[in-house]
């Protein structure tokens, strides 16, 4: 018998999975004492089936909200494009919603806007993208109240919030010790957004690589940026109208290091042969550019897919999660000389 898709219920996916209509209900709701066979079992049914699960229902028979908020405010639309569809992809894997909620980090009442907010549409919790996971006011406030949330990439402690980051101050430090592994020493860099605490950390790598090779930091060679791809134009054009211009130039995100290709191909500035180009973060822009732009990969998707996993699931979660990167060596790099 081919089931409706409208008609489809529990049952029907008990009885395909082999399992209990208790069983599914514990899939559904993310409750804990399952296991991962007996899950992706229903997970192969639900999907067979064409189950779609109602959420009202759902909702007043757990007594759970099934809706994540984001809470957003960045300048770079690759990096949000990669948070939003990593954490739709964990919301589809837990059966929750999520709503997008624009932010300005700089707003006086910001606490006040995503806690009203946040209660209206009684979310299950709230997760914080830069520079909004770097308000002080903002983590005080969700610290005082009783809201889940998740901080995405912060740059200091909280009382009470989940974190899900990766080490950008050894990221930053390994790209640079690449490009001086290429035979580059004048290496200019491009800092990210100043209220951004990552942008902070990754200009310490930096530093630290350039302080490990025994060579002096030269402020003529940092260039701020506020990791939009202007900014990169920028903040390109100044490095590159050096007397002694930089053979290779790091950037602190894709976007503004797509910026200083622009820089170098307005001024006939041959990328590799030239000038070494590298940015930061592995966002489709990086694959977009010419040439490829050689880039630390940070696991942007995954950081948000683990930031709704630590607020959906009912298993146990760390407080605290660290992820890895990688350096992807594309087309704007090459050996000096």
């Amino acid at each position: 018998m081919v089931i409706g898709k409208s008609s489809v219920t529990v049952d029907d996916v008990a009885a395909h999975a082999g399992v209990s209509i208790k069983t599914v209900s514990r899939v559904l709701n993310n409750e804990p004492n399952t296991t991962e066979k007996t899950r992706a079992k229903v997970m192969a049914a639900i999907e067979q089936l064409k189950y779609q699960p109602n959420p009202s229902a759902r909702r007043l028979a757990s007594k759970r909200s099934d809706l994540i908020m984001l809470a957003y405010d960045n300048p770079s639309d690759n990096y949000l494009i990669n948070v939003q569809q990593g954490a739709l992809d964990a919301c589809k894997r837990y059966f929750y919603s999520l709503l997008l909620q624009p932010c300005d980090y700089r707003s006086s009442d910001l606490a006040e806007q995503i806690e009203q907010a946040a209660r209206q549409r009684t979310c299950a919790g709230v997760i914080l993208t830069p520079p909004l996971s770097d308000v002080p006011a903002l983590i005080e406030a969700l610290d005082r109240g009783d809201m889940p949330y998740v901080r995405l990439a912060p740059s200091f402690p909280s009382a009470k919030g989940l974190e899900v980051s990766t080490d950008d101050r050894c990221a930053a430090r390994d790209m640079t010790r690449y490009l001086l592994s290429l035979g580059h020493r004048r290496i200019g860099f491009v800092a990210g957004h100043p209220d951004h605490g990552a942008a902070h950390e990754r200009l310490r790598g930096y530093l630290d690589a350039l302080a490990e090779a025994r060579l002096d930091a030269d402020d003529g060679l940092v260039e701020q940026g506020l990791h939009s791809f202007d900014s990169g134009v920028t903040c390109g054009e100044r490095l590159l109208s050096l007397a002694d211009r930089p053979t290779a130039i790091f950037a602190g995100n894709d976007d503004m290091a797509a910026g200083v290709l622009y820089a170098a191909h307005a001024r006939g500035i041959p990328v590799p042969k030239a000038l070494s180009v590298a940015g930061y973060d592995d966002t489709p822009l990086s694959r977009q550019t010419w040439p490829k732009l050689t880039t630390l990969r940070q696991p942007i998707q995954e950081m948000a897919y683990a930031a709704v996993e630590q607020l959906a699931s009912r298993e146990p979660q760390a407080r605290v999660r660290t992820l890895g990167y990688e350096i992807l060596v594309r087309d704007s790099t090459q050996k000096l000389g």
